[in-house]
């Protein structure tokens, strides 16, 4: 456990930072996926819309 003092003599814990990366662009097949996932999700929320109007 990494821990410092102050000058106050109080202790500080802090949390270990992991190691910083950049991001990679998402490939073409991570793309379609994405769209693909999208377009489920659009559907899934339409039919959502339409089932509680009609109940309504």
């Amino acid at each position: 456990m990494y821990t410092t003092v102050n000058e106050n003599g109080v202790l500080n814990n802090y949390a270990t930072e992991p190691q910083v990366y950049c991001a990679e662009y998402p490939a073409i097949w991570e793309q379609r996926n994405y769209v693909i996932q999208g377009a489920i999700a659009t559907m899934f929320v339409t039919a959502l819309v339409l089932v509680a109007f009609v109940v309504s």
